[in-house]
């Protein structure tokens, strides 16, 4: 399993709920019918910070996720809530546990 996580900062709080909204149902649903897609979240870390994780059975599969997401961020127009350049980092994923009670 491969791992993309992805740190957006300094975004306009005042668009935090618009861009929560069209991650679950524009994104989300677009990642999610990836070959090789596990999950994704989308984490509010606070101060303007939000995070995602995608999980992908390969690293092919998880470094097209970001293209994808670049790519609907352009789609979307969201350069003006999304206005620093994302930080990146991927990897094979080396230890992994749920209890499979994960909730949307």
């Amino acid at each position: 399993m491969f791992a993309t996580v992805k740190r957006y900062e300094g975004i306009d709080v005042s668009k935090k709920d618009e861009l929560t909204k069209k991650v679950g149902e524009s994104l989300a649903p677009r990642l999610s019918k990836l070959p090789g897609f596990s999950g994704y979240f989308l984490i509010d870390t606070g101060n303007g910070v939000m995070s995602t994780i995608g999980l992908f059975d390969t690293s092919i599969q998880a470094n097209e996720s970001t293209r994808v997401a670049s790519e609907w961020v352009r789609d979307e127009k969201l350069e003006t809530i999304l206005k620093t350049p994302v930080n990146v980092t991927d990897g094979e994923v080396i230890v992994h546990k749920t209890n499979g009670a994960l909730r949307a």
